[in-house]
């Protein structure tokens, strides 16, 4: 068992991730380092040096500004969120929910990353964590043979998906049901793995590949609505 370190040495762990997290996010909402840099009015080699350096340590005013530009708080880019659970915020002001039409279910799926497996065990329901693709439309995913997710094997099971975003109060959640069945053809799998994007972050031997076929997919959408115009 190794020792507790000092009270500054989970912030500068996680300031030592902030290349990588600026990297992602900026990625993510389809931003190239220089249309961020300019947004943030700080220069192209600043930030890749921010992005490529884990020593990097900007100061709170480039900080306050990156997290403004790339719509989420200076708290996620740090790490300093990594063990709080999605959502913890207050609400939003006029919240408005939207169903998501199965175009954009598909493409929200089709992003490829986490979700949920929701399966029935011997000690009830159980929800568990899964990396998984999509192929040809189906959800995709390997697991050892003793895992919980092979329970789905043989099954009706749920999926879901989510994304959340706290800066903003705002998110979106997919639910698949379908039936899980364990793909046996060499052939089939050898496609799979050459066709995932998703390898289970747990490694170790999981050979077991889980194939859901959906039945239904359904999705919804918050967004926060504009306030109403007032008279000057």
């Amino acid at each position: 068992m190794t020792a507790q370190g000092g009270p500054h040495s989970a912030s500068a762990e996680a300031q030592g991730d902030l290349g990588r997290r600026v990297a992602a996010r900026r990625r993510e909402l389809g931003l190239t380092r220089e249309q961020t840099a300019e947004r943030c009015g700080i220069a192209v080699g600043y930030l890749r040096y921010l992005e490529e350096r884990p020593e990097a340590v900007p100061g709170t005013g480039s900080l306050l500004r990156l997290a403004d530009v790339l719509n989420t708080t200076v708290s996620h880019l740090t790490g300093g969120d990594l063990d709080t659970p999605p959502g913890h915020g207050r609400a939003g002001h006029r919240p408005e929910f939207t169903e998501l039409s199965p175009a954009e279910c598909a493409v929200l799926l089709g992003s490829h990353g986490v979700g949920r497996l929701g399966v029935d065990s011997a000690e009830g329901p159980v929800v568990v964590p899964v990396n998984y693709s999509v192929v040809d439309g189906a959800i995709v995913f390997r697991t050892a043979d003793d895992g919980m997710p092979a329970l789905a094997v043989g099954r009706r099971v749920a999926f879901e998906v989510d994304r959340i975003d706290d800066a903003f109060c705002e998110g979106w959640s997919v639910l698949v049901r379908g039936d899980a069945g364990q793909v046996t053809d060499d052939a089939e799998i050898r496609r799979l793995a050459l066709s995932v994007h998703s390898a289970p972050w747990a490694g170790g031997d999981r050979d077991l590949w889980v194939r859901v076929e959906p039945r239904a997919v359904t999705g919804r959408r918050i967004t926060i609505g504009s306030a109403p115009d007032r008279a000057g």
